[in-house]
């Protein structure tokens, strides 16, 4: 996999600097988890001790939305010399963007990541349904893919063959009825294998031109980057996991307590009824 090096700070540059385009996975959503976030109220050293969530439920959303997009960066890390990989891609003018787009000799794929922690999906050719309920996530794909479509192709003045995955991450249960024939709906795990089995479709010259345009700033959007502390959300993820094994640790003490009542309790019942 193939990308651009990380920005070279001077000693008197800013380091709120604009990171260089395409490289900061999950921008978009952390920048808006951490906005979000801004807003709530600190915790008090009661909540902190019983183990509360520092998380609103405005901002839970934009945080699991931060770590799905984030799993599927790590995993595309994993791609050879022979792929391009951006992230949080801006599309259009109303704040817009593709999760991760993918660049190799196969063409080009949008790759959009949905966490939903031990759901139950149900795939069909025409429905996604996360326990049961519908969803956008395939209307909302294949808009992508043809937006996606159209912009390369104006830009790179050839067709630009582009296709789209949706990555579903901590899934419960995956069931797929029918694979839709435009959009390939993957476990995590498979998105990898899924992108190497695909068939070559462009030429070096043809993936060269390709992989410049889908790397040029200007072919996408003309809205700014947004600036992201990964630091703070790397902060926050800490306390969201902190919290997650204290409310842990205050469960199994809470079991200990029952069980140690409910024993003797049954045992005493036990003896009363059936005898010694």
């Amino acid at each position: 996999m193939t990308t651009e090096p990380a920005p070279q700070l001077s000693p008197d540059s800013s380091p709120a600097a604009a990171p260089v385009f395409g490289t900061v996975a999950a921008a978009s959503v952390m920048a808006e988890c951490l906005s979000v976030q801004s807003q709530v109220h600190p915790r008090s050293a009661l909540a902190r001790c019983f183990g509360r969530s520092p998380l609103s439920e405005d901002s839970r959303s934009w945080y699991l939305g931060t770590l799905g997009e984030l799993d599927a960066a790590t995993r595309l890390e994993s791609l050879d010399e022979g792929w391009a990989v951006l992230h949080s891609v801006p599309i259009g003018t109303r704040g817009s963007d593709i999760d991760h787009v993918v660049v190799g000799a196969a063409g080009v794929f949008t790759i959009n990541t949905k966490l939903h922690e031990g759901a139950r999906i149900w795939v069909g050719s025409r429905r996604l349904l996360v326990n049961g309920q519908k969803t956008d996530h395939l209307r909302n794909t294949r808009y992508e893919i043809e937006r996606t479509r159209k912009l390369l192709s104006t830009a790179a003045g050839i067709d630009v063959p582009v296709r789209g995955a949706i990555v579903i991450v901590g899934a419960k249960e995956i069931t797929i009825r029918e694979q839709p024939e435009d959009v390939a709906v993957l476990a995590a795990p498979q998105l990898l294998r899924w992108l190497k089995k695909q068939k070559p479709l462009l030429n070096p010259a043809k993936l060269t031109a390709v992989t410049a345009v889908v790397r040029d700033e200007a072919t996408w959007s003309s809205q700014p980057q947004p600036l992201v502390d990964a630091q703070r959300f790397s902060e926050l993820r800490r306390e969201v996991e902190s919290a997650r094994r204290i409310r842990m640790l205050w469960g199994g003490v809470l079991l200990v307590a029952i069980l140690s009542v409910g024993v003797p309790f049954a045992v005493d019942l036990y003896t009363r009824v059936f005898g010694s």
